[in-house]
């Protein structure tokens, strides 16, 4: 099992995504994605989600937001992962280069033509709404074959 965060920085009506087309033998290679990752060992949600968006793109994220948590069962290298998902609108620092992929901040009326895994178009759309979210997508073969979505007021 995989503990990682996924963070959607947002100002001005844009969302800083990654363009995940860097790392070799990458899952997400080709598609958009938010940044995050992985847990590091005694890392709360929070610490990991700052450590992660730092390293990815150079900024210091405040006050990160928990909105949702999401489920892949066996979704790389069949392992099941959980994970935190967060809201970020305080930062301040400068983008660097991201050793993941490209940077772009997109028009949020545009996120869903972006290259998206499926399921990311059904929570995306509940990052901005009240209450929290949880949330189990399956996948086969890269696609979306199974999902179930709450929504907690």
């Amino acid at each position: 099992m995989k503990l990682a965060t996924l963070c959607y920085i947002r100002k001005n009506g844009k969302t800083l995504m990654l363009h995940r087309v860097k790392k070799k033998k990458d899952i997400h290679e080709g598609k958009w994605n938010g940044l995050g990752g992985k847990f590091e060992e005694g890392e709360t949600p929070e610490e990991c989600a700052v450590r992660e968006v730092k390293e990815e793109c150079g900024l210091n994220v405040k006050n990160p937001k928990l909105k949702g948590i999401l489920t892949f069962p066996a979704f790389s290298a069949n392992e099941t992962w959980h994970v935190f998902v967060f809201l970020m609108n305080e930062f301040d620092g400068e983008l660097i280069e991201s050793n993941e992929g490209d940077l772009e901040w997109t028009d949020n009326d545009k996120l869903f033509d972006l290259n998206l895994w499926e399921g990311d178009k059904i929570f995306i759309q509940q990052l901005d709404q009240e209450g929290f979210f949880s949330g189990k997508f399956i996948y086969k073969n890269g696609k979306l074959i199974e999902h179930k979505f709450e929504i907690y007021k």
